[in-house]
């Protein structure tokens, strides 16, 4: 039996410099499997823009995120938002 749960993208912003993919990766992992995690990084100066997107392979991790009321990463409170697939 097929399962019906839809993937879950989140935007992720107030990220630190320093974060890359692997650190997104990992940090949102603790909610559920991640499908993808992309850190978006200006193609001229190589540095992070300071926000990117997590997607889960299930839409019930979001609930999991949306529970815990603030996101920390290395010392900055993230912001995070449900994307519309």
């Amino acid at each position: 039996m097929a399962s019906t749960a839809r993937a879950a993208r989140l935007y992720v912003g107030n990220l630190p410099w320093t974060v890359g993919h692997r650190q997104l990766r990992e940090y949102f992992a603790q909610f559920g499997p991640v499908q993808s995690a992309r850190v978006v990084f200006d193609r001229s100066t190589g540095l992070s823009k300071g926000y990117g997107f997590i997607e889960f392979v299930s839409s019930s991790s979001t609930a999991d995120v949306n529970n815990k009321q603030q996101h920390t990463l290395e010392g900055l409170n993230l912001t995070v938002q449900i994307q519309n697939n």
